[in-house]
């Protein structure tokens, strides 16, 4: 039974040192150490993490690491990598990282090496995606498929849509590529209208072949399909990316296409394998295989790194130390890239769906916070958005600030004025406004003494409000593998900190089997016994469609 983190020496000495602390403004942290910025900065091959713009000193430092250690974190972190039953609750062992294994060291599972299995469905995937993107696999007509549309939902979406996104540059010249996740009937409707029959090929990803949204999805595609083409093009046009071939063999698709991933890889973290098909498509296996890479350097960096100097590791601490003790429950990630606008969107699942637990590893309700809630935007857009609140509103979120410092699109001034703008909002988070520099600045500008005392408050920044910054060299394959790589260790540091699975997802369940319940009822069936709002709007709604 592992200790409640709350009640341990180290989160006690953590809580007294945040009372000394927490009013300690950044300003005079970097007064008083002129090298603070170079001092808490880590590099690791293209990425660059600056975090001196937090609110820490050494002695803080210090008691988390105490804490990092406390938890046994370097041991957990070992008993992932070599294949531990670490997902208590089902029984499984976490293994997105084999995955990415480019030496192919051995990683065992109830005795048995997962690698050759692994490498298998990776050269059946360089097989199937060379012969797509080089015109032999053709569709039913004989003409070369060059729309890939990837059916599924969570983490079989989230992935492909982000990486595909961000990887857009790498594209082949002719390859288009389309997601269909939500069950609502125009998330079909708006690829279907796009897409040519003749040259479309649809990649279904589901583990099981069950699940209700992807396959209702599926079998509206399927008979689009077979209304244009007829019931033998399905074979030539439809994938699978699961592991029941009885159920894809009964939809029309050929068992020898369908690729294989494992109950050791979760959804949320699975882009790394078959599922990531659609982005081997786009990008070409060698890139895909880039992108491996660069999450395997991240992966040696965090089990291989002193704590101090870890950058998963530091990420996780922070956010630890806002959360749980000043109480910070949001966190923001801002990619200062057009082609990464979707990575805060994936991080929303990685982070809420691993670390939104309110029940420990000792099986017993928690008492501390868990968690953080995420979101973000792409830059400069977010600043027009949500970034009044961040400056002058009373929460106070801390942010990672995400910039490759070489745009794939080296327009005029464009990536100078981005790179100023997120450099800015840094320095502007940190050092903010205090009243009197805004009285100076409104008197230099002519104000006069009546209107400076009406607005100096109004034009006031509090400042003191943390940000990461996270330096690309350019957003390619092999960076995108180490930068998300960095953030599912850093969900792993944090769910181990606070003595949670991360690895499971039961909070999805419920609401998904009540909707199995509400389902028939919308049908027609007799309504059955639900909270007198759930009756009341299922007959209302039932009353409309009719």
């Amino acid at each position: 039974m592992e200790k409640n983190v709350a009640k341990t020496k180290a989160w006690k000495k953590l809580a007294s040192h945040y009372r000394s602390i927490k009013d300690v403004e950044m300003r005079d942290l970097f007064a008083s150490d002129p090298k603070r910025g170079e001092k808490y900065n880590i590099s690791l091959e293209t990425l660059y993490l600056d975090y001196s713009k937090n609110r820490f000193n050494d002695q803080t430092m210090q008691y988390l690491l105490d804490l990092a250690k406390d938890a046994d974190l370097h041991n957990k972190i070992e008993a992932m990598f070599t294949g531990e039953k670490i997902n208590t609750t089902e029984n499984r062992a976490v293994l997105h990282t084999a995955l990415r294994n480019r030496q192919s060291t051995p990683v065992y599972v109830d005795g048995k090496d997962v690698m050759p299995q692994i490498n298998a469905v990776l050269a059946k995937m360089k097989k199937f995606t060379d012969a797509v993107r080089y015109g032999d696999f053709l569709g039913y007509t004989g003409k070369k498929l060059t729309n890939i549309v990837n059916i599924g939902i969570g983490g079989s979406n989230l992935g492909p849509v982000m990486a595909t996104a961000a990887l857009k540059e790498y594209w082949a010249k002719d390859i288009k590529c389309y997601f269909i996740s939500n069950i609502d009937g125009s998330a079909c409707e708006d690829v279907l209208s796009q897409i040519d029959p003749e040259t479309t090929l649809f990649v279904v990803v589901s583990k099981t072949f069950t699940t209700i949204e992807t396959l209702t999805n599926a079998k509206t595609c399927r008979k689009w399909l077979v209304d244009a083409l007829g019931e033998y093009a399905v074979s030539k046009h439809f994938v699978a990316v699961s592991t029941n071939a009885k159920e894809v063999s009964k939809f029309g698709i050929n068992v020898d296409n369908m690729f294989e991933f494992w109950d050791f890889v979760g959804g949320r973290y699975s882009m790394w394998s078959a599922v990531g098909l659609s982005i081997a498509l786009a990008v070409g296996m060698e890139n895909f295989e880039k992108m491996l890479d660069g999450a395997y350097e991240m992966d040696n960096h965090f089990r291989n790194t002193p704590f101090s100097v870890n950058i998963p590791v530091i990420l996780g601490l922070l956010s630890v130390w806002y959360n749980n003790f000043f109480g910070f429950h949001c966190h923001g990630v801002i990619p200062y890239d057009q082609d990464l606008r979707y990575l805060p969107s994936y991080l929303q699942q990685l982070f809420m769906e691993s670390n939104g637990k309110s029940v420990n590893n000792s099986n017993k309700f928690v008492k501390y916070d868990t968690g953080e809630i995420l979101f973000g935007g792409a830059g400069t857009d977010a600043q027009h958005s949500f970034f009044q609140l961040l400056h002058q509103g009373t929460q106070i979120v801390p942010l990672d600030l995400i910039v490759p410092a070489i745009s794939h699109n080296e327009m005029g001034e464009h990536h100078e004025i981005l790179v100023a703008n997120a450099l800015a909002q840094g320095e502007a988070m940190m050092k903010g406004k205090t009243v009197g520099e805004a009285a100076e600045e409104l008197a230099k500008a002519g104000k006069s003494a009546e209107e400076v005392s009406m607005l100096k408050r109004y034009k006031t920044f509090r400042g003191n409000r943390p940000t990461n910054t996270i330096i690309l060299k350019k957003v390619d394959p092999y960076t995108l593998g180490m930068l998300v790589a960095m953030y599912e260790h850093k969900a792993f540091v944090e769910g181990v900190i606070w003595r949670i699975n991360s690895f499971d997802q039961m909070g999805v369940e419920l609401g998904k089997k009540l909707a199995l319940n509400i389902l028939p009822e919308l049908r027609g069936e007799q309504t059955k016994e639900h909270d007198s709002s759930t009756s009341h709007l299922i007959d209302l709604i039932r009353k409309i469609r009719k």
